[in-house]
């Protein structure tokens, strides 16, 4: 049977005597050129997933002539639950076919059946050829000056495939791939697009409760000094840590002496000793309930509060 470029057919199942068929007439189409010296990918066409893999080759003067029909992959996994009560992530994408890679080019001798093997690893087609070199050539025509002319040199032989570049395209791009050849190798840069995102993750299990507050430590500070209040939070507890100044005293350790009589009147002091407590009224009440368990913005907008009520105390 010769080798027919429309079989296997889409959406047909593997048939081992078909299969059979197509490689021996691709290897007859091989065996019949004795002379191949490069090769070139000229497409590589992405089917839909489930398709079967299909390959077709054309011979033109010395070139080999490559075309690919490969199937996408599959959707990838579900992605893995989420920490902490939020929401899994979506999936990884699945890993898309990446490469084509060359285990190896043998160089036959002249008169040989050129050979390829390929099979597919899960990420990369891999290929090994066989290649006859050609026929010592016919002496040349005499030279100049009486001297014979000498047979020319030995081309360079065929040696690889390189995969220059792939670049990873946007889901739903269209794949693309560009090949030349530099004298030695086959160049190729592929585009190939990154599968769609998998299905949500389930969610993960519940964070723990807000347990309370700890005051973490106390210091007194020189009279002269500013009081402070720091906050942080360790997953259960907000942390508090207090700095408050003592208040000056006489060089005995008892009552300073009595200071010169002020600009006001007891009664004027009187009443504005009174009014003290007003001195937190511009500082707004906060009117929130706390969910359960807490948020950290909640946790935090308390911080911000004890910050504003500390500053309005401050004389």
């Amino acid at each position: 049977m010769s080798y027919d470029p429309t079989l296997p057919q889409p959406g047909t199942e593997m048939d081992a005597d078909q299969m059979r068929a197509q490689l021996n007439g691709l290897k007859a189409l091989i065996d019949a050129v004795s002379g191949v010296t490069s090769a070139v990918v000229d497409a590589v066409n992405t089917l839909p997933a489930g398709s079967p893999a299909a390959v077709t080759v054309g011979v033109s003067g010395n070139v080999l002539h490559l075309t690919f029909d490969l199937p996408q992959g599959g959707d990838g996994p579900p992605g893995a639950a989420g920490q902490n009560g939020s929401d899994g992530a979506p999936g990884q994408p699945g890993a898309p076919f990446t490469n084509f890679m060359v285990d190896g080019v043998s160089t036959l001798n002249p008169g040989d059946n050129a050979t390829v093997q390929a099979n597919y690893d899960g990420s990369a087609v891999r290929l090994s050829f066989g290649i006859p070199r050609g026929y010592q050539g016919d002496a040349g025509p005499p030279g100049t000056n009486g001297i014979d002319g000498s047979p020319g040199p030995q081309g360079p032989p065929f040696t690889n495939f390189v995969v220059d570049n792939v670049t990873q395209l946007p889901p739903g791009s269209w794949p693309n791939v560009s090949a030349n050849f530099d004298g030695n190798a086959v160049r190729l840069n592929f585009g190939i697009p990154q599968g769609p995102e998998g299905p949500q993750g389930s969610p993960g299990p519940q964070g723990p409760p807000f347990a309370g507050t700890v005051v973490d430590g106390v210091t007194t500070l020189n009279p002269w000094d500013a009081a402070y209040v720091n906050t942080s939070f360790d997953g259960y507890n907000v942390r508090f840590t207090f700095g408050i100044p003592r208040g000056q005293t006489g060089t005995d350790g008892g009552p300073g002496p009595q200071g010169p009589p002020g600009e006001v009147t007891q009664m004027q002091l009187d009443t504005a000793i009174g009014n003290t407590s007003r001195n937190s009224n511009a500082v707004a009440l906060l009117g929130m309930t706390v969910s359960d368990p807490p948020a950290q913005w909640e946790v935090q907008q308390i911080a911000n509060k004890l910050d504003e009520l500390i500053n309005a105390l401050r004389r």
